[in-house]
């Protein structure tokens, strides 16, 4: 399989690029400056006390967080390597749903929002950035 048909957006209407366009970045900016930057700016000051959930110490298990909620979302925003970047996020939200949160939709410490955030990130992967991507100029056909 060649890398250009992994990255390469699939032929959409015009609607559905437009909609996995608003569905990237909004994605993608709501979890970078909600959830990613924070972690990234007070690096030092949580990487003791992050939860160790993948038995690679809690500096790691941060590095990793940061990586996919700043890295990856700001992929995303732009639409490069897109189910590459949706994929890591994806990992990360079903480790937050199923350890984290414990896979909880309802009540105190509910992983609800993960969830919801998993289900964007899954539609991403299946479905590709759209034509107003990185990807679809890079990768697309012309």
């Amino acid at each position: 399989m060649k890398i250009t048909r992994l990255f390469a957006p699939p032929p959409n209407s015009g609607t559905a690029n437009l909609a996995l366009l608003v569905l990237r970045v909004w994605l993608g900016i709501a979890m970078l400056i909600n959830h990613g930057w924070d972690k990234a700016m007070h690096f030092n000051n949580m990487k003791h006390d992050f939860p160790d959930l993948l038995h690679i110490g809690s500096p790691a298990n941060l590095a990793l967080a940061i990586f996919a909620e700043v890295v990856c979302s700001a992929l995303l925003v732009v639409g490069f390597v897109s189910r590459f970047a949706a994929l890591v996020l994806a990992i990360n939200l079903s480790v937050a749903f199923l350890l984290v949160h414990q896979m909880k939709l309802t009540g105190e410490h509910n992983g609800e929002l993960a969830f919801i955030y998993l289900a964007g990130y899954a539609t991403i992967l299946i479905a590709g950035p759209g034509r107003y991507s990185v990807d679809g100029v890079a990768f697309g056909k012309s």
